[in-house]
C-alpha cells in the first residue's frame, strides 16, 4: 500500500513524558519544546497516568500541534516488563482509569525497596534523594533515583545509572508485577485508542518470544508498533521497519523524551519513518 509521502515524514512524536510520570518538564512546557521543535502531532504519553491532558491539548493547541491524548501503560509479560502506548484514548474512560489506577499501586512500595537495596549496596539515603525529583511519590521511579545518583556524582548518566545500579540483576533492581497485555489493551480500545508496543528494542527476548508476543499482541486487537524511537538505535529503526512489514503492523514515532540531556534524542528531532510502512496517525489527519 502506498502512503501519501507527506503523512510518512510527517513530524509526529506520540511518545514523551512531563512531570506528571518522571519527565523533567510540566505538560504545557513538553508541548513548548515539541512545537519549538518543528512537531505537528504530538502526544502526552506519561507512565501508567492521565493527569497532565487537559494541560498538554490546551498547550498544544494553543500552539497549533494536533494533539493526541496518550498513556504508556507497565506491563508484565513472561516475567519482563513491556510497555503499551495507548494513543487517541478517552482521558475521561472510567474504565482505562480504573486500571491505571491499580497499575500504579504498589509503585511507592517499590520505591522503598529500591532505595533499601541500594543502602544495602552503600548508597544511602537513595529513596530520600529520589523524591526530590518526584511531584507525587506515589509515581516514583527507578528514573527518579536514577537522577539522584548522577546528582550525588556515582554515575555519569541515568542510562549509566541503570546500566550499574538499576537494570535487571543490579543491585538496585526490584521487580514488579503490572498490568496483564490482555487488560491494558482491553483497557486502551475501550477508551477508543490505538495500543502501540513501545520501543520493542528495549525488550530482552528470544526471536520465539517476541513472535509469542506480536502474535498475542495481534489476536488481542493490537495492530502497531514504534519503529523510529528515541529508545532505539538507527540499526533498530531498520530492524523494526522489517518486523512492521513482516507482520503488516502500523508504525509509530516518538521521541520518548524525559528531559533535556537525558536519552538519545530531542522531541521532534527524529528522522521520518521508511516510505513504505504505513503510519499509524493517518487514520486521525
Amino acid at each position: 500500500m502506498l502512503v501519501n509521502p507527506e503523512i510518512v515524514t510527517m513530524n509526529a512524536d506520540l511518545h514523551c513524558h512531563s512531570t506528571v510520570s518522571d519527565g523533567q518538564l510540566q505538560p504545557g512546557e513538553v508541548a513548548a519544546r515539541a512545537h519549538a521543535n518543528g512537531v505537528t502531532m504530538w502526544s502526552l504519553t506519561d507512565h501508567d497516568q492521565l493527569g497532565g491532558q487537559r494541560e498538554a491539548r490546551d498547550a498544544a493547541e494553543a500552539l497549533g500541534m494536533q494533539y493526541l491524548s496518550g498513556v504508556e501503560i507497565s506491563v508484565t509479560w513472561a516475567g519482563r516488563t513491556v510497555h503499551v502506548v495507548g494513543l487517541n484514548v478517552d482521558p475521561e474512560n472510567q474504565e482505562l482509569l480504573d486500571g491505571l489506577a491499580a497499575t500504579r499501586d504498589g509503585r511507592a512500595a517499590r520505591g522503598e525497596a529500591i532505595g533499601e537495596a541500594l543502602a544495602k549496596a552503600g548508597i544511602p539515603n537513595a529513596y530520600e534523594g529520589a523524591l526530590r525529583y518526584v511531584a507525587d511519590p506515589k509515581m516514583i521511579s527507578r528514573t527518579h533515583f536514577a537522577r539522584y545518583l548522577v546528582e550525588a556524582g556515582l554515575a555519569q548518566s541515568t542510562s549509566d545509572v541503570f546500566a550499574r545500579y538499576l537494570g535487571e540483576g543490579k543491585p538496585g533492581y526490584i521487580g514488579h508485577r503490572w498490568a496483564k497485555l490482555p487488560d491494558a489493551i482491553r483497557w486502551i480500545k475501550t477508551a477508543g485508542g490505538e495500543p502501540v508496543i513501545a520501543h520493542p528494542g528495549r525488550y530482552v527476548y528470544s526471536q520465539t518470544e517476541f513472535a509469542a508476543l506480536f502474535d498475542e499482541f495481534i489476536q488481542l486487537g493490537g495492530n502497531a508498533i514504534e519503529v523510529v524511537t528515541g529508545s532505539h538505535t538507527p540499526d533498530q529503526y531498520r530492524e523494526y521497519a522489517d518486523v512492521a512489514r513482516r507482520y503488516g503492523f502500523y508504525a509509530s514515532r516518538g521521541s520518548d523524551f524525559h528531559g533535556a540531556g537525558e536519552g538519545r534524542i530531542d522531541l521532534g528531532q527524529l528522522p521520518p519513518l521508511p516510505s513504505d510502512l504505513k503510519p499509524v496517525w493517518e487514520r486521525w489527519l
